[in-house]
């Protein structure tokens, strides 16, 4: 793909998880606390944000390809979503526009070089707790470890996702290729399959690839609690995470962030 091939890229944003635990992705919830509808998920808008450097470098990025992508504004259902990348002496910027707001941006390169394998003794293997506490500052511990419950992609949840995020790159049905949002959407799951949160929001993901996985693979994670910190009212937690094929293979290295409890739910309690 040449510089001029870079033309828009728009879809019609699909709400995939509006009967989720998670209410910020509910009308009504996210309604009360300021949104004008429920938010589209943002491991929806990096899947949007992939297309541009899956159709500029293919296969490897996806095998050890990085991305950056920062969500700044809500995505919702329904509304049409623009994707623009140009060059970068790193790779790309892109960035996901919806009616003339900038929602998230990104950048994304491949390097050169394989990336070097995270030792996976370095990153224990710890259950989802059995018991979710109920969201409070104290719930996410700096250091600790957490898991999320694992998850078979199988063939149909993955043509679903493909249809729900509008991607056509045909690598990814003639392949039997995993799609990106899907792990990265274990992150996700590394916080609320512990903690039951209520409303939340994930806001940030730097994720460098690190191999692949295939439909029909067991996606699990070991995360690491790296912060938990006030900012404007909103508490916010970083996780260091690591997403592993069939307990064997490590597809990608993660550091995830979101906002756990917005300050919106502070203010109607």
């Amino acid at each position: 793909m040449t510089v001029s091939a870079f033309a828009p890229y728009s879809l019609s944003a699909f709400n995939t998880s509006q009967a989720s635990e998670n209410k910020i992705h509910d009308d009504t919830v996210a309604a009360r606390l300021g949104f004008a509808g429920g938010l589209v998920p943002g491991v929806e808008v990096y899947a949007y944000a992939t297309h541009f450097p899956l159709a500029l470098w293919g296969r490897p990025w996806l095998e050890q390809g990085t991305m950056d992508c920062k969500l700044l504004k809500p995505v919702y259902d329904g509304r049409i979503v623009t994707v623009t990348a140009s060059r970068s002496a790193s790779g790309l910027d892109v960035t996901v526009e919806s009616e003339r707001i900038s929602c998230a941006s990104g950048s994304a390169s491949l390097p050169s070089e394989p990336p070097a394998m995270p030792d996976l003794a370095s990153f224990p293997v710890v259950p989802a707790r059995r018991e979710r506490p109920n969201v409070n500052d104290a719930v996410f511990p700096v250091g600790e470890w957490l898991g999320a419950n694992p998850f078979e992609v199988t063939e149909d949840y993955a043509s679903s996702y493909l249809r729900d995020v509008r991607e056509t790159n045909p690598i990814y049905s003639t392949e039997m290729v995993v799609h990106p949002g899907i792990i990265l959407r274990m992150c996700n799951w590394s916080l609320s399959h512990n903690v039951q949160m209520g409303a939340w929001i994930h806001i940030a993901s730097a994720v460098r690839n690190l191999g692949l996985a295939r439909v029909g693979d067991v996606l699990t994670t070991r995360a690491k609690v790296l912060a938990n910190y006030d900012r404007k009212g909103h508490r916010i937690v970083e996780l260091d995470v690591l997403v592993i094929a069939n307990d064997l293979v490590p597809v990608a290295h993660v550091h995830h962030s979101a906002i756990y409890r917005p300050r919106q739910l502070a203010e109607l309690a």
